[in-house]
């Protein structure tokens, strides 16, 4: 089951992102994304969080149309996104997209980078996406298509990551490593169609992104 999650960060092209809806069985606006589901036209499942940032207009929006609230305290030890996340594995979900994750409040986007690992150990498929950039975090092998003349950007999110082998890039690895730290994967680029990425050991974060 595929799981949008929609929180309250930068959303600016809003055509742009409705692909990520495509074949999503829940839709789950996290406070302050209420703004951007209804830019986008689209009413979700639940609302959830501690509603500090939604404004009172999207929240009556979405109560006058029948749309359940599930509310948090304001002071709890995980923030609105995670909550999300937990419900959305709560509720089957085994891929998950998180839009509106990135934004002015490095923290809170810092964060909710940090999340895909904990996605990754339960093996569910997680993105972070915005017009300028999709981001995954790796644990042994991924396939990526050449869109928009994106660049390729890998960075070990582990003290190292081991066996690393690329193909369809312009600057391929064969069986290399990566350490923590290393800026050496920034700004790859495709030279295919199709990129692979497979690894051996450690957790690789992947990136795609336009300028």
């Amino acid at each position: 089951m595929k799981a949008v999650i929609v929180c309250s960060g930068s959303i600016e092209d809003y055509d742009y992102h409705k692909r990520y809806f495509e074949d999503s069985q829940i839709v789950i606006g996290v406070d302050g994304g209420a703004k951007h589901l209804r830019k986008l036209g689209i009413f979700p499942d639940i609302m959830m969080g501690d509603f500090d940032s939604i404004f009172k207009e999207d929240f009556d929006y979405f109560k006058d149309a029948g749309i359940s609230f599930l509310r948090y305290p304001s002071q709890k030890d995980m923030t609105d996104s995670e909550l999300a996340l937990e419900y959305a594995l709560e509720r089957g979900a085994r891929s998950v997209v998180l839009l509106g994750c990135l934004g002015t409040r490095f923290d809170h986007s810092l964060s909710n980078i940090f999340l895909l690992k904990k996605m990754a150990d339960k093996n569910i498929n997680c993105i972070i996406a915005n017009e300028r950039n999709e981001i995954q975090l790796v644990k042994d092998h991924i396939i990526l298509k050449n869109e928009n003349k994106m660049k390729l950007t890998i960075l070990s999110l582990s003290e190292s990551v081991e066996g690393i082998t690329s193909k369809g890039l312009l600057y391929p690895l064969e069986n290399q490593s990566l350490k923590l730290g290393s800026s050496r994967g920034v700004s790859n680029e495709f030279i295919e169609d199709i990129a692979e990425i497979s690894i051996d050991k450690g957790l690789l974060l992947v990136i795609r992104s336009i300028d």
